[in-house]
C-alpha cells in the first residue's frame, strides 16, 4: 500500500495539499502496526485504506480549526441528534448512523464502514 494506490481507491484524497504525502505514508503506517493480518486477510488493503482515510478527515478537521483561530484536536464533532433555527427545527436518528461503544469511529463515515468491517473479521474465536 502506498499513497498513489490510496489515491487511486479513494480519489477524494487526491489533493497533495489538503492530503500530502507525507500524512497519508504516516497513517499507513500506523495502519500496518495496528490491524490484524492474519484475521483481516484480503481485506488487509481496504481495512488499511478505509483507516487512513478516516484518520485524515480527522486530521484535515483539526487543520481548519487552526486556520479559523481554532484549537486542534477538541473533540466537538458528534452526530447531531435535532437543530432549531428560528421556528424552522430538524431531528436525525443518530443511532441509525452511528455504532455504540465505536468512539472516535463514528465520526466520519470512513470510520464508520472500519468499524463494521473489523467486526465482520473480529467476530469469533480462532482456531490454531
Amino acid at each position: 500500500m502506498d499513497s498513489a494506490t490510496f489515491r487511486t481507491d479513494f480519489p477524494e484524497f487526491t489533493s497533495t495539499v489538503d492530503y500530502p504525502d507525507p500524512q497519508i505514508n504516516f497513517w499507513i503506517g500506523l495502519a500496518g502496526l495496528m490491524l490484524n493480518s492474519d484475521r483481516l486477510a484480503d481485506m488487509l488493503p481496504f481495512a488499511t485504506e478505509l483507516y487512513v482515510a478516516h484518520h485524515l478527515v480527522l486530521a484535515r478537521k483539526n487543520q481548519l480549526s487552526v486556520s479559523s483561530g481554532g484549537v486542534p484536536g477538541v473533540s466537538t464533532t458528534a452526530p447531531m441528534a435535532s437543530k432549531s433555527v428560528d421556528k424552522v427545527s430538524a431531528s436525525y436518528d443518530t443511532q441509525a448512523v452511528t455504532y455504540k461503544d465505536a468512539g472516535h469511529w463514528n465520526a466520519t463515515m470512513y470510520g464508520l464502514q472500519f468499524y463494521n468491517l473489523v467486526l465482520m473479521f473480529g467476530a469469533g474465536g480462532i482456531q490454531l
